[in-house]
């Protein structure tokens, strides 16, 4: 037989996949984790671009101050445009409600425990001091704790952790659980774990969901590969946040279930709703009302 016929006999090789990612624990345990789904649903070999965010590099800013509007996400959108990768994988938390043109969400990973975790240190059953810089965080927690005061603090979750348990910078501090559970984090030296329900803590859009990033003309390549419901109720989330522009900035929250929404404002607090198929089958409607009924749209 001639090599001809045998390189026409020959398996075509698969376009390995490139994914763009954060450098940090949690960040590339994420994307381990969509990179080993896509291989195995797509079955084709995959590959990791790590890039340092803005973010990332300026540790000591507060993003509060800053606007926090993708300080974490746009070196790896920027990947994307310029071809260097095929998707990109964020904390969805992190995205803003909005994106660059010609990006899209592909889908999401099943989504994990969607609850914040009060993170205290041993013997603290009321904390005095609490770090965290999250405007959605700290007033939520003021509601608890109406005499604690709040210091700023950044870093990765262990390095969090650690100065909580071990330095000593404050009583304690708010993580995701999500976090904390993909990294295998059930405890640490020093501090105990204390879930908030969702009356107590409503969590960020997106929160628990890891989004897998794509170019929009590619949507169509993950088609069916991810989790349909997760996508169902983080985009309704998704469409509270694109209505109001919220930021780091903004002490806001949407949570969605099955047949709750719940909601948090600076301007009005906590809020419960119902949820019925037609509010998910209309996200942007949705949201667009029950803003207006809540007064914070005009």
């Amino acid at each position: 037989m001639s090599r001809a016929i045998l390189r026409a006999l020959a398996p075509v090789a698969l376009k390995k996949i490139i994914l763009a990612t954060r450098k940090s624990p949690l960040a590339l345990a994420q994307t381990e984790m969509v990179a080993a789904h896509l291989r195995q649903s797509l079955g084709v070999p995959t590959d990791l671009l790590k890039l340092v965010t803005t973010g990332d590099k300026q540790a000591d800013w507060s993003l509060e101050q800053k606007g926090g509007k993708g300080l974490f996400t746009s070196e790896l959108e920027s990947a994307l445009l310029r071809g260097e990768a095929d998707v990109a994988v964020h904390s969805t938390k992190d995205l803003p409600g909005d994106m660059p043109a010609g990006l899209a969400i592909a889908g999401y990973l099943p989504r994990e425990d969607t609850r914040d975790v009060l993170v205290l240190r041993n013997g603290v059953a009321v904390p005095k001091t609490l770090a965290t810089g999250s405007p959605r965080r700290r007033m939520q927690v003021s509601l608890l704790f109406p005499e604690v005061r709040f210091t700023e603090i950044r870093g990765n979750v262990d390095t969090r952790l650690r100065k909580i348990g071990e330095q000593h910078m404050a009583d304690g501090t708010v993580l995701a659980a999500a976090g904390l559970n993909r990294l295998g984090i059930g405890n640490w030296p020093g501090v105990e774990f204390h879930a908030l329900g969702f009356n107590d803590m409503v969590p960020a859009v997106g929160q628990g969901a890891v989004a897998v990033q794509c170019r929009a003309a590619e949507v169509a390549r993950f088609a069916g590969v991810f989790d349909a419901s997760t996508a169902r109720f983080v985009t309704l989330e998704r469409a509270f946040q694109h209505a109001l522009g919220g930021g780091c900035h903004t002490a806001f929250a949407a949570h969605a279930t099955a047949d709750a929404l719940y909601l948090f404002h600076e301007n009005i607090g906590r809020r419960s709703l119902p949820l019925t198929d037609a509010d998910f089958a209309a996200p942007a409607a949705t949201a667009a009302r029950v803003l207006k009924q809540l007064g914070l749209l005009s």
